[in-house]
């Protein structure tokens, strides 16, 4: 039997009949087309599907979506100002962090997560921000200086 929740997405709110079986990867992708949000092993060890959810880096294939009911949700579609990057984006396209492109949705996130939090974090502080997102296509040397650029630019801002 569905249930219906309340969600806020991208600050935009939504209304949705879910299936208490589904997951909020389904239903950001499935039900409100927001196809940033990537469906990867779907066992929560990729970090494809990371999204923002009330302020901590969540991977959305473990969350069930009737758990997400009354949530701030932000997905990479909600990350930049209209067709302004934000500082994060930018740095990981002018530091090439972007390979194939499935994993940057959920490492941009990652990344925002933390410099939210902390804005002048260490290496080893990025490292570990960005341990449960996983890249086949690089070494993440690129992905972890496109945030340490990504920390100094928002600073100036």
């Amino acid at each position: 039997m569905k249930r219906i929740i309340n969600l806020i997405v991208n600050n935009k709110a939504y209304e949705i009949a879910v299936l208490p079986n589904r997951t909020l990867t389904q239903v950001l992708r499935e039900d409100l087309n927001l196809l940033g949000t990537k469906e990867g092993c779907g066992i929560g060890d990729c970090g494809a599907c990371t999204v923002i959810l009330n302020g901590r880096p969540v991977n959305s294939c473990l969350v069930l979506a009737v758990q997400a009911n009354g949530c701030n949700i932000q997905t990479i579609e909600g990350v930049a100002d209209g067709n302004n990057l934000h500082p994060i984006q930018e740095a990981f396209v002018e530091y090439g962090a972007i390979q194939c492109g499935f994993c940057t949705p959920g490492m941009v996130l990652s990344a925002k997560s933390l410099l939210e939090k902390n804005p002048k974090p260490t290496e080893m502080e990025i490292r570990e921000a960005i341990s449960g997102n996983l890249c086949r296509c690089t070494g993440y040397q690129k992905i972890v200086e496109a945030i340490q650029a990504a920390s100094k630019k928002m600073k100036k801002r």
